[in-house]
């Protein structure tokens, strides 16, 4: 009798995946195009900024005004798509390609509930998530307990992709710090406008891999308890473009003839190290500890070839009181089965806080 290691099985089965799509020639790496120059110099310092002025300083986030249409609606909910401009700073919008400067949702919500008795999860993208559909199957089923879903289209993907990017493949390396920063400007501006507009009783923020890493950060920089839910998540971009599959993925040349033509010389590995300096950025353990850790579910695979447990854990460490579980699986196979999982966590992210005041 053979026995097999399913574990090792949906290891192999996330490194066939990488391989076909990050080593073959079928499609260009991450960063074709090198670093970014000036504009990567700018983020560097802005980004390094942020940290001082995280408690408070900078809320409320401008308030957006989102323009909807009614996609369909049916007796018990509701589907709409909103577009509004991108709530960013000017010196982040003329970084952004034009494409990026309108901001796209999609908003699932029950009907015939009061809105402060109901919660709503703004869902973030993964890597390659260019459109709605996957997020509002995740959150679809989440109406029947009250719980609305607000899916961004992130920057740089779907309506919102530069016209010379090819699928997700980022251009340059500050392409990714600008999507992310982007995408967190614009998910605390959501969130504000659900809050104070929309009058949500309860608020979370969760998204998938890359989607994930934004999701914790908007939830530690908000300024009240929102659920904060990574799911198959790193603790910062270091580890998926280091570590993980995605390093066969990446422009390594590219990168390192990008610094000659500076007169820059470089090896490989000092290329990488480089690289390890810039993402070290987007490493969620220097944010602030979450207002309420216990509403912290991060869900991660057991098998992941993406993420390794380390850094799961990590973020657990730094934020004490959150959550880890854990399920059965490898990064693709748990994106593909484990979505019953992801509900319950969002469900039970939400059930940790309390409800709002209602309004009289």
């Amino acid at each position: 009798m053979v026995t097999v290691n399913l574990g090792m099985l949906h290891y192999v089965l996330d490194h066939i995946y990488g391989a076909f799509m990050h080593r073959t020639k079928i499609s260009t790496p991450f960063f074709s195009r090198g670093w970014g120059g000036t504009k990567l110099d700018m983020l560097e310092k802005m980004i390094t900024q942020f940290f001082p002025e995280v408690c408070g300083q900078n809320w409320p986030p401008t308030l957006i005004q989102p323009v909807w249409r009614t996609v369909w609606e049916t007796r018990t909910a509701c589907l709409r798509e909103g577009v509004f401009r991108t709530p960013c700073e000017e010196q982040l919008l003329n970084a952004l390609p034009p494409e990026s400067h309108n901001a796209r949702v999609a908003f699932l919500m029950p009907k015939c509930v009061p809105a402060h008795r109901m919660a709503c999860v703004v869902h973030l993208a993964g890597t390659g998530d260019h459109t709605f559909e996957r997020r509002l199957r995740l959150g679809g089923p989440l109406v029947k307990e009250n719980i609305a879903t607000m899916v961004l289209e992130s920057p740089f993907y779907g309506q919102r992709r530069p016209v010379l990017q090819r699928g997700a493949k980022l251009l340059c390396v500050s392409d990714l710090l600008l999507l992310g920063r982007a995408t967190i400007e614009e998910a605390r501006s959501l969130l504000h406008w659900l809050d104070s507009e929309a009058g949500f009783g309860k608020m979370g923020v969760c998204g998938l891999s890359m989607g994930g890493v934004h999701a914790a950060m908007v939830g530690s920089l908000h300024p009240t308890p929102v659920a904060t839910l990574p799911f198959l998540s790193p603790h910062s971009a270091v580890v998926a473009f280091c570590e993980g599959i995605l390093k066969h993925g990446t422009a390594w040349e590219a990168l390192r003839d990008d610094l000659a033509a500076q007169k820059v010389a470089m090896t490989l590995e000092e290329v990488r190290e480089r690289m390890r300096n810039v993402l070290s950025l987007t490493d969620v353990t220097r944010f602030p500890i979450p207002k309420n850790p216990n509403a912290v579910i991060l869900v991660a695979a057991t098998d992941d070839g993406y993420i390794p447990k380390h850094s799961v854990l990590e973020l657990k460490k730094a934020w004490p009181g959150s959550e880890v579980r854990w399920v059965t699986g490898g990064h693709v196979s748990s994106f593909l089965l484990h979505n019953d999982e992801f509900r319950r966590a969002i469900v039970d992210g939400l059930g940790r806080l309390p409800w709002k005041e209602s309004p009289l």
